[in-house]
């Protein structure tokens, strides 16, 4: 039996997504920003692919912008914020919990000149609220906090961070990286105080290389991507069509069986914690159950290291990560796992497992009968 578990870091595309995406490659491969039939027929897939997102969203159709996948649009609301708005303050707040595409760009924005402030998380993987508040002040002038932690599956309070920030400084923009929480929860950014919102396709089923960045009207950014103009001068570059249609498929399917899909992860991940408690020394991070993410866990299974035991299971074609697929190949220690607390033992033995609407029980059960079959072998040959 094949098991994968590796959700969180990619996919699988939709058949009716690769069958669409395949038909525009082969058949309707117009350029959108041409003037004849070909590009017209091109540019309306396009349209179309805004007008199923902002229904989703419930926002303009003017306010979605195509990019290459979640780590440019969260690169462009932070620097593209950040330059826009450098002469009203120069102070950004953010998590220490958050993805690379966010921390790394904000590190790049820190030798600019700007000032950083990263509120802790707790045990669980929260941000206090009201200590984000405190931290609000006149100069503020961006707070970006991620809904969905990749990792550990921490859900932050997106809509009470966002009423909070308008009603200590109106002037200050909310910035969500929603890469992993999108598809999983209903979001609409104008009843949450959301002013930019990051979207990546192959999260949800949909093509790798495909993206969104919600923008609100009222934001003052700049493009980061200078060209030809395309997307009312946002963001240049020949239109990616067959990745914003399927990346609009996907959101489409995705959300029209949203509660059948998101009840079939619960399940799995239920089953697989039930599990894992009953396994000797199997530390489960994060936020309990119910209130954490629906596709995410993340456990250490002390004195067996994560790629040791990653490899043990790919053997027998289980599919898990050792941390983020992003960063998976560093070896310093998850920033996520330091901030809540995680021992060293717990960061060198974690795991996360992820799952979507085609995981099984049944593929949770093989897990489970291959970890009480492998982890007896694993820790004697460790402590050999």
């Amino acid at each position: 039996m094949e098991a994968y578990l590796d959700n969180s870091a990619t996919t699988c595309v939709y058949q009716e997504t690769a069958d669409l995406v395949c038909d525009l490659m082969v058949n309707h491969y117009g350029n959108p920003s041409a003037m004849h039939q070909k590009g017209v027929e091109a540019e309306q897939y396009i349209r179309t692919a805004q007008e199923t997102l902002a229904k989703i969203l419930k926002v303009k159709e003017k306010e979605i912008f195509f990019t290459s996948g979640g780590t440019e649009s969260d690169n462009w609301a932070l620097v593209g914020t950040a330059m826009a708005n450098k002469r009203t303050g120069n102070h950004i707040i953010t998590s220490a919990i958050e993805h690379p595409a966010v921390s790394a760009p904000l590190a790049f924005l820190e030798e600019q000149g700007f000032r950083i402030t990263r509120l802790p998380v707790n045990k669980e993987g929260l941000v206090d609220v009201n200590e984000l508040e405190e931290a609000i002040t006149p100069e503020t002038i961006l707070v970006s906090i991620m809904y969905v932690n990749n990792e550990i599956g921490a859900v932050e309070p997106i809509g009470e961070i966002g009423r909070r920030i308008k009603a200590k400084n109106p002037k200050t923009y909310f910035h969500v990286d929603a890469i992993q929480a999108f598809g999983k929860y209903r979001i609409y950014p104008k009843r949450m105080g959301i002013d930019m919102l990051a979207v990546s396709g192959h999260k949800i089923h949909g093509p790798k290389g495909s993206g969104f960045l919600y923008i609100d009207e009222k934001v003052k950014i700049r493009p980061l991507i200078l060209g030809g103009g395309q997307q009312n001068g946002m963001r240049s570059g020949t239109d990616n069509v067959p990745g914003i249609a399927g990346l609009a498929k996907s959101a489409e399917i995705v959300y029209k069986h949203f509660d059948e899909q998101t009840a079939q992860m619960r399940a799995c991940k239920h089953r697989l914690i039930e599990g894992l408690r009953e396994l000797d020394d199997v530390v489960i991070h994060g936020m309990p159950e119910e209130e954490g993410a629906p596709q995410i866990v993340n456990a250490s299974f002390l004195n067996v290291r994560s790629e040791v035991l990653l490899h043990t299971l790919e053997d027998r074609q289980i599919y898990v990560s050792a941390g983020s697929a992003c960063s998976s190949h560093k070896r310093a220690g998850s920033p996520t796992l330091t901030a809540i607390g995680a021992s060293k033992a717990e960061m060198e033995s974690a795991v996360r497992f992820s799952f979507s609407e085609f995981t099984t029980l049944e593929q949770i059960d093989y897990t489970l009968d291959t970890l009480r079959e492998v982890l007896p072998m694993l820790r004697r040959f460790t402590r050999k």
